[in-house]
């Protein structure tokens, strides 16, 4: 039983915590790069209170997923306004390119230097600027994790910005903020921090530190998800979810991911899909492959699907066959779109399982599955939306 675990120095949690941010600005520098989602709109009253507490803020609103480009364009941007710190507030798209922003300050050269896949994978060599995490979604727990996930256009791909040196010097993690989502993004940002319980719990890389995390997680969504989807002002159900996504994030930042987690990045670097989406029209295929696959091969991990069944359901006995189904009806009652409404086609797959195969996510998956029932998933994905 050997493990490491590392996290944010800080984590706040709680419904209204927002006005600590003015407080805690003036420890993290004077003046703030502050990374926004489509519209600052939402972030007036961040920039307010670091405003009254005499920090000073310059904006740079995120539309869409993060790219290579933006994250480029941001860095150059904080170095020009003089910033010397980060805050992300947003979705997992601005925390991500905050993060990546955050460690180009301080380390500078190009951002290709430190890319794995497409660039010379050098590792950063000092930690990031100071960086506080303010998630306004309940999904990626990017937040308390060590990379920033960025697609590049030119090469089709997602990869990441991973170091230890990245976790955010704080996470500031405040439910009100997730009150006004609307329905579809509250449902594929709470699959996608179901996935990431999920498959942490049944990740090689799981342990004790990590399983308890996933366990109290899983348990929230379950309760939670389907009451904050058809009631988004559900308020102990939108705590639960912001709970549920800051634990995924801690899970995988130090358990690893699996197979829905190597489609995703492939699928989101060719096609123009959100994560979550992706995430959550995947999970029940990709378990229910593992499920088999562990059940052909005699491994011991279906205990942990059988269990992951039991906190779904709520049903002491339930195998994990009920599990899966229990994800599905999910799915299917928060009207999920499948992978074709973001233009993928069969003729993709060859190549989607190809990357997937060697996608780092994969690494973590608790059975090595062979390109024949990667395509499966795929295949299985299309048919349940035929």
């Amino acid at each position: 039983m050997n493990f490491d675990f590392a996290t944010a120095a800080r984590i706040i949690f709680g419904a209204g915590k927002l006005r600590e941010v003015g407080p805690i600005a003036p420890e993290l520098g004077g003046r703030a790069f502050a990374v926004t989602g489509r519209s600052s709109e939402r972030a007036k009253p961040l920039l307010a209170a670091l405003k009254s507490h005499h920090v000073e803020s310059v904006t740079f609103p995120v539309a869409g997923e993060p790219t290579t480009g933006i994250v480029q364009r941001g860095a150059q941007s904080a170095r020009e306004q003089g910033c010397d710190w980060v805050i992300g507030f947003g979705g997992g798209s601005a925390i991500d390119v905050a993060k990546a922003v955050a460690a180009l300050l301080t380390n500078g050269g190009d951002l290709l230097d430190y890319l794995e896949l497409i660039g010379k994978g050098k590792p950063l060599a000092k930690p990031s600027a100071p960086f506080l995490a303010v998630p306004t979604t309940a999904g990626t727990g990017s937040e308390v994790t060590r990379n920033a996930v960025l697609g590049s256009p030119e090469h089709k791909v997602k990869i990441s910005l991973r170091s230890p040196l990245m976790l955010p010097r704080v996470a500031l993690v405040d439910p009100e903020l997730t009150y006004d989502l609307p329905p579809d993004v509250t449902a594929s940002t709470g699959l996608d921090a179901l996935t990431q319980l999920i498959e942490s719990f049944v990740s090689v890389r799981a342990n004790p530190m990590t399983d308890t995390l996933c366990r109290e997680g899983i348990c929230r969504t379950a309760r939670s998800l389907r009451r904050v989807y058809e009631n988004g002002h559900d308020l102990a159900a939108r705590e639960d979810m912001s709970l549920a996504a800051l634990f995924s994030g801690l899970a995988l930042a130090n358990a690893g991911l699996g197979a829905v987690h190597g489609f995703a990045a492939p699928i989101g670097g060719m096609f123009p899909a959100p994560h979550g989406a992706v995430c959550a029209t995947l999970l029940p295929h990709v378990m229910e492959i593992n499920l088999r696959a562990a059940r052909s091969r005699g491994s011991a991990t279906l205990q942990r699907f059988d269990e992951v069944a039991r906190i779904l359901t709520g049903n002491g006995r339930a195998t994990a066959d009920e599990g899966v189904a229990w994800v599905r009806q999910t799915c299917r009652a928060m009207k999920i779109q499948p992978l074709s409404s973001y233009g993928v086609t069969p003729a993709d797959f060859p190549v989607l399982v190809e990357k997937a195969a060697v996608a780092s996510s994969m690494r973590g998956n608790p059975i090595t599955l062979t390109p024949g029932e990667l395509r499966e998933i795929l295949d299985r994905e299309a048919a349940t939306h035929h």
